[in-house]
């Protein structure tokens, strides 16, 4: 099982450095606190769909960059589970 909070923060502090951005920067681009930066780097909270979808476009690149290594395990006779995708 993954821990999709520290995943997605893992993708979020890797696309924010390759951008060369600040979380201040970032915060104002996405127009979010720079403190929910700061957590969600940290994994300690998940974001709303809509934070993704400003974090990604504030970053300039694709929602998928930001859940790179997250996925989803159907359940058939069992309960569906988050676990790491392959390659990422």
């Amino acid at each position: 099982m993954i821990d999709i909070a520290a995943q997605f923060g893992d993708n979020l502090v890797r696309q924010r450095k390759l951008a060369d951005i600040a979380q201040e920067e970032l915060a104002v681009r996405a127009s979010v606190h720079r403190t929910e930066i700061s957590q969600l780097e940290r994994g300690l909270r998940i974001p709303r769909i809509d934070t993704v979808v400003k974090l990604a476009k504030s970053l300039e690149v694709s929602v998928l960059d930001l859940l790179v290594g997250i996925d989803w395990e159907p359940g058939s006779t069992r309960y569906g589970q988050f676990r790491e995708r392959e390659g990422g």
